[in-house]
């Protein structure tokens, strides 16, 4: 019998996915559980709604990413810190930091789990730092770091 995903099942496949399971366990099993859908018409044009839905939307997604990419890229970004003598900072700079000067300067949100710190800002100067916007899709944006 073929069925419908509706939740990854070990062994069988991921959401979304047309398997074949035997009578039994997509009986006794997989439709009690509501872990699958038998795969009729209706629900194989669901199906195909669904992933033309996720689809857009992942372009949508991917087209802001290189919109934002296209403004971020160019810029250089200045944060202002507390720093001791030999130009060394009280604590480092952190990706939320980051975010927030970014969204106060240049006026676009990014959440702090995109943004990439290669090694702990620790003292004043210019760093590069990695923003992965989307997948495949990474901005580097270029941070001056100095004391107050």
């Amino acid at each position: 019998m073929k069925v419908i995903l509706q939740t990854d099942v070990k062994g069988m496949g991921k959401r979304g996915d047309i398997v074949n399971a035997s009578d039994g366990h997509a009986r006794n099993y997989l439709f009690p559980k509501k872990l699958a859908v038998p795969a009729d018409k209706q629900n194989l044009n669901e199906l195909s709604a669904r992933k033309s839905s996720e689809a857009h939307k992942k372009e949508l997604e991917k087209k802001e990413a290189i919109r934002i990419k296209e403004i971020i890229e160019n810029k250089a970004l200045t944060l202002k810190v507390k720093a001791g003598e030999n130009g060394k900072t009280f604590g480092s700079i952190t990706s939320k930091e980051i975010s927030d000067s970014i969204e106060k300067e240049l006026g676009e949100k990014i959440d702090k789990k995109k943004i990439v710190i290669q090694n702990p800002i620790k003292a004043v100067g210019s760093y590069t730092v990695d923003l992965k916007l989307f997948e495949g899709i990474v901005a580097k944006l270029k941070v001056n770091i100095i004391a107050e």
